[in-house]
């Protein structure tokens, strides 16, 4: 599944491409995407910060800031229920 829309990440609004899969080998959800260019964001990540909370409407899921691409922007990485919502809502 593919998701891709406006999400809060720490606390600022950002476009955020996403998707994810159940890994049969952990039993879990793993999910990662890429947040477009936000330097508030790379200036958190380079401080040190990397946990961060998803925020998508009600929905919220635990993350991690991975690295600054080439273009500025930011991947992200999560396990468990992802932050946007299921398909049949």
């Amino acid at each position: 599944m593919t998701w891709q829309g406006t999400a809060e990440i720490a606390g600022t609004t950002v476009r955020l491409h996403a998707g994810g899969r159940f890994e049969p080998v952990d039993g879990r959800y793993h999910w990662a995407g890429r947040v477009e260019p936000e330097p508030r964001l790379v200036r958190l990540l380079r401080s040190g910060r990397r946990d961060v909370e998803v925020r998508i409407g009600e929905r919220v899921a635990r993350a991690r800031l991975a690295e600054v691409d080439p273009w500025g922007g930011v991947r992200i990485t999560g396990v468990g229920t992802p932050p946007w919502p299921p398909d049949d809502e």
